[in-house]
């Protein structure tokens, strides 16, 4: 089998880790973007993320994406 053929069959995950800057205090922290609870900043306990349904409403800057 080809690699197309293998990407095919095994479909690759839609969520993926966020590392975000906190609006208040400039912490970095990683943040799932499906987050099913309220994240809040590890330093100032400002919410990063606050849970939709489905993807998460994400509060603080996004400054990178990890597939």
């Amino acid at each position: 089998m080809s690699e197309a053929d293998w990407e095919r069959l095994i479909p690759k995950p839609s969520s993926k880790f966020l590392l975000v800057v906190c609006n208040e205090c400039g912490n970095r922290q990683i943040v799932f973007d499906s987050a099913k609870t309220r994240v809040k900043c590890n330093v100032c306990g400002s919410i990063l993320a606050t849970p939709t349904g489905g993807r998460a409403r994400i509060t603080a800057k996004v400054e990178r994406i990890y597939d």
